[in-house]
């Protein structure tokens, strides 16, 4: 009987936090349009500075390989 006691007292316990939780998002409709927009430049300076990246990476490869086909030939 007092397994059966635990489960109710875990199910009370479990359904008051779920109602204490509320809404996800708390923010007004202009903050949260704030923040989305500064999430968003933070990824496209991460984005920019990885292909910048990612195009170095490629001419360096690049210059190797034709240096190696010519020094074959």
């Amino acid at each position: 009987m007092t397994r059966g006691n635990q489960r109710d007292k875990a199910r009370e316990k479990n359904m008051k936090e779920q109602a204490g939780k509320g809404k996800k998002n708390a923010q007004s409709g202009t903050e949260f349009q704030r923040t989305k927009e500064q999430q968003a430049e933070i990824m496209r300076q991460k984005q920019a500075k990885g292909g910048c990246r990612r195009h170095t990476i490629w001419k360096r490869g690049k210059a190797t390989d034709d240096s190696t086909s010519r020094s074959k030939s």
